[in-house]
């Protein structure tokens, strides 16, 4: 009975976590990482759905309203009705003789010197700020006629460019571009660069040199001679493009990776996984890998700018994105050139690009500290 009464007492086996459960639950006790990663959902839905439901497509034009400034309520206000009504009727080659505004219809009488053709109406109909035009009656020499409009109710939050373009539109659209050209390029010179930089620094000696003198030879190729060809060969595809560049960027995740693994090749547990008969690949991917998660996150948070960086310079010469696509950084370069005049185009896409940063930032702090095996 009292062996029975002992083996009760013993306690469960406490379950244990792996490593990758524990990195999750660290990184969860990280507000600000967690904060990140809830602001760069947030920024991606928004730049993936959002031009869906805003009401103005990224390459839809209005002449009458370029450089508007943004606001929340319609366009056109209540004092820019009669001159947008003039260049209307300067279109229509008339002159107003009176006008008035009943809720949201316009009623006009116009005069000119010869007989007014009813087919005028359709510059009404052309204009940005008017719609449904109707003539409401003329008179009997056909000198003298009077139409009506529906206003024609526009909203600009983010307000619009030289173009007359929704920047709304267009700074979600512009999101789509440079976080996936981000995206793309970054998982490429890390894959490239992990594996490339680890294997050198691994197994070290003759493999070692080798490897790293080809990575000496591709540091100089000249960079902008090399995406001259990837556009001969790609076209303006920018997806392909910029996974052909992200497999040129692993030149320097390779380095990191290859020094970080010659310091961890001589660890204990190395020698220890060795003495044991482990394979060296499973020692790579089991043992090395896994300890150069820190500085490898750390450094592809660097990396998203870069590229976004990258990609606004080379659009600037004519190798990236093209009109009327466009990205944040090209939104920024055309906001700088007229920030005198028109700060609010260097301000939205300025303002998402500086906080997805700041987001990038501080999830991959978190990342470094959860994925740190040090630190468990």
């Amino acid at each position: 009975m009292t062996d029975i009464a002992t083996l009760d007492a013993i306690p469960a086996p406490v379950a244990g976590r792996s490593f990758w459960q524990d990195a999750w639950r660290r990184l969860r006790n990280n507000r600000a990482a967690v904060a990140g990663l809830i602001y760069l959902a947030i920024v991606s839905v928004a730049c993936i759905a959002g031009p869906y439901f805003v009401p103005h497509n990224y390459t839809d034009i209005y002449a009458d309203y370029v450089r508007t400034p943004p606001s929340f309520s319609a366009y056109p206000k209540a004092d820019k009705i009669e001159g947008a009504l003039k260049e209307v009727t300067q279109r229509m080659r008339v002159e107003v003789k009176d006008w008035r505004q009943e809720t949201n219809r316009v009623f006009f009488t116009v005069t000119s010197g010869n007989a007014i053709d009813e087919r005028s109406s359709r510059y009404i109909d052309r204009s940005d700020a008017f719609d449904d035009a109707k003539m409401e009656s003329r008179s009997d020499d056909g000198k003298e006629m009077q139409f009506s409009a529906a206003v024609k109710q526009q909203y600009f939050l983010f307000g619009t460019d030289n173009t007359g373009r929704d920047l709304l539109s267009r700074t979600l659209v512009a999101g789509r571009v440079s976080l996936a050209i981000g995206l793309l390029a970054g998982v490429v010179a890390v894959v490239i660069g992990v594996i490339y930089g680890s294997a050198a620094g691994f197994f070290g000696g003759k493999t070692d040199e080798i490897m790293m003198r080809i990575v000496d030879i591709l540091y100089s190729l000249p960079f902008i001679f090399f995406v001259i060809m990837l556009v001969v060969f790609f076209g303006r595809n920018f997806v392909l493009m910029f996974l052909a560049v992200g497999a040129v960027m692993w030149l320097d995740m390779a380095r990191i990776v290859r020094g970080q693994a010659l310091s961890i090749r001589r660890q204990e547990y190395v020698q220890a996984a060795e003495a044991l008969g482990v394979s060296s690949f499973g020692i790579l991917f089991r043992h090395v890998v896994p300890n150069l998660l820190g500085p490898v996150v750390i450094y592809m948070t660097l990396l998203v700018p870069q590229v976004i960086i990258l990609e606004s310079f080379l659009s600037f010469l004519g190798l990236g994105v093209q009109e009327p696509m466009t990205s944040w950084g090209v939104l920024i370069s055309v906001g700088a050139n007229n920030l005198g005049t028109a700060n609010w185009l260097l301000l939205f896409p300025a303002f998402f690009l500086v906080s997805t940063l700041f987001a990038l930032n501080f999830v991959g702090d978190g990342l470094r500290d959860a994925l740190d095996p040090k630190d468990r």
